[in-house]
């Protein structure tokens, strides 16, 4: 197979289809097999993106954080099973250590909600500090015993930069630009409160949300707006990087020159529960490490990786370690079909696995031709779900949906039937049923008021 021409010729297909809006990198053996960029970086279409334009990764930036702390660990400034309340007493969860955080068994809750509400009633954009306010102020009951369970936890990561900075004596961004982007040669890779600290950054690949089937930046969109109140955090996320400078972080852990063979091993080794099962198989294969998803592939061997989602961006990192192969995809505009996006993921990895990939298909395309729509009037109406209400009603003879929540009313999407009283929408990748009076999505039904 011809790894570069298909690769090239999928990602423009997906481009096509409104599953891809980014750039790409594969890589063998240090050797770069297939680039490039496909889009736009802007909102309103004028400025193409490039090869080395900046993304924001997310959660991609969680690898980076458990960096820190064996770097930290390295100077034995901590151990991992050292309890939190170690570095700061006040914190009332008890019990939980630094490898709890990294393993996102820590049962701490989630900071998003609280802190976008406080950002709002304060009118201001609050730094990473505010996780320990949280901790300390919010009463939030702990979601379970340290170690019980796996649940992802983006506060632990905020609580792991603060422990950076408490034990380094330098913010959190300054100690990560220092000992691991410049340590590392990575120089374009830094972390950016942009809103926050109200940055213009060159070259940088704005990432838009879809709403109401329009592109939009996050602070203009409806659902949206929490990317501005949280763009103070750090740890869990903010690294803003190009493929470039992912590849070369992929070759300074092949070459230990920042963290040795035995550090990385740690990080890539699946944590376990109290009770001795694995850590984070819910999420990943073999389950979740030090800031990394685990899959150990009968042919390749180990792969590590991290998916990430965050205001428009989507983020892919994959390092096949045992064979020398990397992907590298980053996305700045979220799916105008999630279904095309769902079948360019699964192909982009047949393709490193020297696979034909399957067509990229989006939900049109999934659609049943000439469907009843005699019952559609009866499924109109609200349903419970969650804390939400998701509200049918037919437009010009299609069906639609919004979301009502605490936040307002979302934007509407129309449905396409995909089978009996089975349907689907661009925005979401999963299926929505309807049963006698109820409707279930993402495997929770709700009634209908």
């Amino acid at each position: 197979m011809d790894k570069k021409t298909t690769m090239e010729n999928y990602v423009r297909t997906a481009f096509e289809k409104g599953a891809f809006n980014g750039v790409w990198l594969f890589a063998e053996n240090g050797e770069i097999v297939s680039k490039g960029a496909i889009g736009w970086r802007d909102a309103e279409d004028r400025l193409p993106l490039r090869e080395d334009s900046i993304f924001d990764v997310a959660s991609i930036s969680k690898q980076f954080t458990a960096a820190a702390l064996m770097l930290l660990r390295r100077e034995g400034l901590l151990e991992l099973d050292d309890e939190i309340t170690r570095f700061y007493p006040e914190i009332p969860y008890k019990g939980v250590t630094i490898r709890q955080l990294l393993l996102h068994t820590s049962g701490l809750p989630d900071y998003m909600n609280w802190v976008e509400k406080v950002a709002k009633e304060e009118k201001r954009i609050p730094g990473n500090e505010i996780i320990l306010r949280f901790l300390c102020e919010s009463g939030e009951k702990a979601l379970f015993m340290p170690g019980e369970r796996w649940a992802y936890c983006n506060t632990g990561y905020c609580l792991l930069a603060l422990i950076v900075e408490k034990l380094s004596g330098l913010p959190f961004d300054d100690f990560m630009q220092n000992s691991v982007f410049a340590a590392a040669g990575m120089h374009n890779t830094r972390i950016l409160h942009r809103r926050k600290d109200r940055l213009t950054v060159d070259n940088l690949a704005y990432g838009l949300v879809v709403e109401g089937g329009r592109y939009l930046l996050p602070e203009d969109s409806i659902e949206r707006t929490n990317a501005v109140e949280l763009d103070g955090g750090s740890g869990d996320g903010n690294v803003h990087t190009n493929i470039f400078d992912l590849l070369t972080w992929d070759c300074v852990l092949r070459e230990e020159t920042l963290l040795t063979k035995e550090e990385q091993m740690l990080m890539y080794t699946p944590g376990r529960l109290n009770n001795g099962e694995i850590a984070g198989t819910e999420k990943e294969k073999d389950g979740y490490g030090l800031g990394w998803g685990i899959l150990k592939d009968p042919e390749l061997g180990l792969v590590v990786d991290h998916i990430a989602g965050w205001a428009g961006y989507i983020a892919w990192y994959e390092r096949f370690v045992d064979v020398n192969k990397v992907l590298i995809y980053l996305c700045s505009r979220e799916p105008a079909d999630t279904r095309a996006y769902a079948a360019f993921r699964i192909g982009m990895e047949a393709i490193v696995r020297d696979e034909e990939p399957r067509p990229v298909l989006g939900l049109e395309e999934l659609t049943v031709q000439d469907s009843n729509h005699s019952n559609w009037e009866e499924l109109c109406g609200s349903y419970e779900w969650k804390d939400e209400q998701i509200e049918l009603y037919l437009q010009d003879g299609e069906l639609y949906l919004r979301f009502r929540g605490a936040w307002g009313i979302g934007a509407s999407s129309r449905l396409y039937p995909l089978g009996e009283k089975r349907f689907g929408v661009k925005e979401y990748s999963g299926d929505f049923v309807f049963g006698e009076n109820c409707l279930c999505f993402l495997g929770v039904t709700g009634k209908k008021l």
